[in-house]
C-alpha cells in the first residue's frame, strides 16, 4: 500500500516551516528593539512626549521596503492616573502609525506621520527617513487641565515594528502559531505632576 501526500498539504507544510523559522529569527531581534532617550515635558497647554526607538532589526525591514512592502510602525501610548485606595484611571490612550514607502520612480522615501495629521515627508536616502521613522517628536499626550496637581501618573508606551502573518489570512485558521512579531516591551515611566 502506497502512502500519497496531497500537493496542497505539502505546500501548506512548507509554508508553515518557512514562516516558523523566519519568525524565530525575528523573535531573536525582539529583545533588541527598545525605547531610549525618553523625555516628558510640558508646553503651555499639553504634556509632551519625546522618545527614540533603538531598532536593531532594521535590515530585514529595509529589504521588505525595497521589495515594495511598506514599512509600518505602530506606536501605543497610555497615560494612567495612579490613585491611592482607588482603582487606577486611564486618562489617555493614543495609537498612531509611522508609514514608510519607497517610490521606485522618483527613487525617494515617502514617510507619513499619523500623529502630525498625516504629514508626508520625502527623503533621498533611507538613513534620513529612518531617523524620523524611529522617533516620537512632541506627541501631545493630554491637556494639562486634565491633570491633578500633586498626583502620581504612569506613562506606558509600546511599538510594533513588524507583524508577521500567514498568507491568505491563514493565521485565523491556525491561531496558535506565533510568527515572531518585532515589538518592544511596554516601557513605563512614573512621575508626579
Amino acid at each position: 500500500m502506497r502512502f500519497l501526500i496531497h500537493p496542497i498539504f505539502l505546500i501548506f507544510f512548507i509554508f508553515l516551516i518557512l514562516f516558523t523559522v523566519n519568525g524565530d529569527a525575528l523573535a531573536e531581534n525582539k529583545d533588541k528593539v527598545q525605547f531610549k532617550d525618553v523625555t516628558l515635558t510640558t508646553s503651555d497647554s499639553h504634556l509632551l512626549l519625546f522618545a527614540l526607538l533603538d531598532n536593531n532589526s532594521q535590515e530585514k525591514l529595509e529589504e521588505a521596503l525595497h521589495s515594495g512592502i511598506p514599512m509600518v510602525f505602530t506606536f501605543q501610548v497610555e497615560l494612567i492616573h495612579i490613585r491611592k485606595n482607588w482603582a487606577n484611571e486611564e486618562l489617555s490612550s493614543v495609537e498612531f502609525v509611522h508609514s514608510l514607502k519607497f517610490d521606485t520612480l522618483k527613487e525617494q522615501y515617502q514617510l507619513q506621520l499619523a500623529e502630525q495629521r498625516n504629514r508626508t515627508m520625502s527623503f533621498p536616502n533611507i538613513a534620513e527617513a529612518m531617523k524620523i521613522m524611529n522617533e516620537i517628536n512632541g506627541l501631545k499626550v493630554i491637556e494639562l487641565t486634565k491633570l491633578t496637581p500633586d498626583s502620581s501618573y504612569e506613562l506606558r508606551m509600546k511599538a510594533t515594528l513588524y507583524e508577521k502573518t500567514l498568507p491568505m489570512n491563514l493565521h485565523y485558521v491556525i491561531p496558535f502559531i506565533s510568527l515572531g512579531n518585532v515589538e518592544t516591551e511596554w516601557h513605563n515611566i512614573e512621575f508626579n505632576y
